[in-house]
């Protein structure tokens, strides 16, 4: 529950004039450190910046590698779920992780894995031997 209070405080710095939707993320690494993200919008609406990514890359940034668990709060008027741009980043720099996400909308809280979050196994897996490959290549 702590990571999803900390997820809500983030989630008071989002800058979202667009959507109106602010989302906040806390997110642990292995040894204990939790790093904390918001989304950021822009007019340019591929310049906007998940609250997941940000958490994530604040966490690389600090030399973090290894990460346990993410927690996603947001108002959202749907299931919330991380969008395919953080799908791919978590998929990438963090296959393993436990995946929270609470809307304020309806009170509904998920927990998923990735492998979970992804309907389809097949995707899942591809994505992962295509992981693997690349990092092969640009080691």
């Amino acid at each position: 529950m702590k990571l999803i209070n900390l997820a809500k405080i983030a989630r008071e710095e989002a800058y979202a004039p667009y959507s109106k939707v602010k989302v906040g993320a806390a997110l642990l690494t292995k040894e204990g450190s939790i790093y904390t993200g918001c989304n950021i919008e822009n007019l340019r609406y591929g310049e906007l910046i998940c609250a997941e990514r940000n958490a994530i890359y604040t966490a690389m940034a600090n030399k973090q590698r290894e990460f346990t668990e993410i927690a996603i709060v947001a108002n959202y008027r749907g299931e919330l779920k991380p969008c395919r741009i953080c799908r791919s980043a978590i998929a990438e720099l963090c296959p393993e992780i436990k995946i929270k996400t609470l809307n304020l909308k309806d009170n509904k809280m998920l927990e998923l894995s990735l492998k979970e979050l992804y309907n389809n196994k097949i995707s899942y897996e591809v994505r992962s031997i295509l992981r693997i490959i690349l990092r092969k290549i640009f080691k």
